[in-house]
């Protein structure tokens, strides 16, 4: 599911999204081209060699080193199990609370929660605006959801955006991710708005659009920043989600509704159509527009996106396949994402497997947005998997079914996962996350 503009991948800085940093150690590991930190042995895990091993953390998710993902992968696995009926343990709860810092930040792990964060703490929006959708639709999390939110609010950039890192430019997967996170907690985001110049959120997401003045079959996507703009499929699933307004949890559409994509249609060098100047600010022609460029580039290449990683076009990018699917749903676009859905229903269960909580929560969250069955989904049960993946759950909760329509404590929505290069080099800067500079893919 998936968080900056950038220019060629040989250049950009190191910067990534927390929630393809588990992933992106997977990706390390089998290119041998990356140096990624000692695997965390669970209970009852294998462990890796003697003297490198770490114990998890009570509650966590997953066994591989939480340094960069801990929170992205906690929140989504929380988020994933509600949506679902899943009642989570209370020891999952208890750490994901905990890792918050006293400003409201989340930063990737801490682990030492016990130790005040100081300026040194790389605070992340990603990881923070992850946490409130998860906290916000369990329950119970005011107080931190709230600060939170206010930290959030803090870091606006005056654009109206935000970057994964404090003060850095926005990018398009940032500001959507905490589009999601404001709507989740009760607050429009267009009620947000920067200290300088009065920028809406949705102001800043909207720049990052690309219209008329680009080649035919850019047209209606997003770039990851402004720098080096060009057309980004994971930027796009994410915009095109968070213009509607919605987080990673999208509600199915009900009854027979299916609205055909229409992609941005130009005329004279201009969009025609509702693409701009509609009361909504042109957010529902922006949506629209890149859900047209989605279905272009999945039918394109069989249904599926494929990898930005270098060296690895030929290869599907199954996490971006998945946000681009609960995008095409946001939007209402059933008989659009049909296909990508089947195509994940075949090939997504390895890549799960190898990948973790997120990733298996990524694929409920595609499933809850069709209408489909999680439990059985292309052979697998996709809830079972990800309650394997850590502490066992509490119960369920009796009545709720993963194919319902959204209860009130679910946030709404589905943002990108994105996913992550420079592995070796974050982690031998000592950067948590990919965080510190996040590098993202700017070539789909």
């Amino acid at each position: 599911m998936a968080p900056m503009a950038q220019q060629a991948p040989s250049t950009h800085p190191v910067a990534f999204l927390a929630r393809r940093a588990a992933m992106a150690l997977a990706a390390a590991a089998v290119l041998g081209g990356a140096a990624a930190p000692a695997a965390y042995a669970a209970d009852g895990a294998d462990s890796a060699p003697a003297g490198s091993a770490k114990k998890l953390p009570e509650g966590l998710y997953g066994t591989k080193d939480p340094q960069y993902d801990g929170v992205w992968r906690q929140s989504l696995a929380l988020l994933a199990q509600h949506t679902v009926g899943v009642r989570p343990a209370a020891s999952a709860v208890r750490w994901l609370v905990g890792q918050q810092c006293a400003d409201g930040a989340f930063t990737a792990f801490r682990a030492e929660p016990g130790k005040p964060c100081d300026a040194r703490t790389m605070r992340d929006t990603n990881q923070t605006a992850a946490a409130v959708q998860a906290l916000t639709a369990l329950g119970g999390h005011d107080e931190t959801a709230r600060k939170a939110v206010n930290w959030l609010k803090s870091v606006q950039n005056d654009d109206g955006g935000w970057s994964s890192m404090a003060g850095s430019p926005s990018d398009a997967n940032s500001t959507s991710v905490v589009i999601g996170a404001l709507a989740a907690a009760g607050t429009k985001p267009e009620s947000v708005t920067s200290k300088k110049g009065g920028k809406t959120p949705y102001d800043g997401l909207l720049t990052f659009r690309l219209g008329c003045d680009v080649k035919e079959g850019e047209r209606g996507a997003f770039t990851f920043q402004l720098k080096g703009a060009a057309a980004n499929a994971d930027a796009t699933a994410a915009a095109a989600t968070g213009a509607l307004g919605k987080g990673f949890v999208v509600a199915p559409a009900g009854g027979a509704a299916d609205t055909p994509v229409k992609p941005l249609s130009c005329k004279d060098g201009k969009a025609d159509g509702k693409a701009d100047g509609t009361s909504d600010g042109g957010r529902a022609g922006a949506a629209e527009g890149g859900a047209g460029y989605l279905v272009a580039q999945l039918d394109k290449n069989g249904h599926h996106l494929p990898s930005a990683m270098p060296g690895q076009e030929k290869q599907p990018d199954v996490g971006n396949t998945a946000d681009a699917v609960v995008a095409l749903a946001a939007g209402g676009h059933r008989s659009a994402a049909r296909q990508p859905l089947k195509w994940l229903e075949k090939n997504a269960s390895a890549w799960a497997r190898q990948n973790g909580p997120a990733a298996y929560a990524q694929l409920v969250l595609a499933a809850h947005a069709t209408g489909t069955d999680p439990r059985s989904f292309g052979g697998t049960d996709l809830v079972t998997a990800l309650n394997a993946t850590g502490p066992e759950p509490a119960g369920t909760t009796p009545g709720k079914d993963a194919r319902a329509a959204d209860t009130a404590g679910d946030s709404d929505g589905g943002v990108n996962v994105w996913w992550v290069i420079g592995v070796g080099l974050a982690v031998g800067a000592g950067i948590g996350f990919l965080l510190s500079g996040r590098r993202k893919k700017n070539d789909l």
